[in-house]
């Protein structure tokens, strides 16, 4: 279950993941949404490949503070 609310802690987390995924010039990732919930990262949305999809876990797992990554993206057919 994908949390809705973020506590400001939260939010700073996300927004390092997001800010990460945005920076990768090698896939395209603008169409992942990340929340997160006490240092829990959740990625959903959709990306273009596999590759895609292991570089935005890769990219969710270097931000500091990361405790644990689910995948909930969608790889586009």
């Amino acid at each position: 279950k994908i949390p809705t609310a973020e506590t400001p802690q939260d939010e700073a987390l996300s927004k390092s993941v997001q800010d990460g995924l945005l920076a990768d010039k090698k896939v395209d990732l603008t169409g992942v949404k990340v929340v997160s919930s006490g240092g829990t990262v959740y990625l959903t949305g959709t990306v273009k490949s596999l590759d895609a999809r292991q570089q935005a876990i890769k990219i969710a797992w270097a931000a500091p503070g990361v405790q644990s990554v689910v995948n909930a993206l969608v790889v586009q057919k």
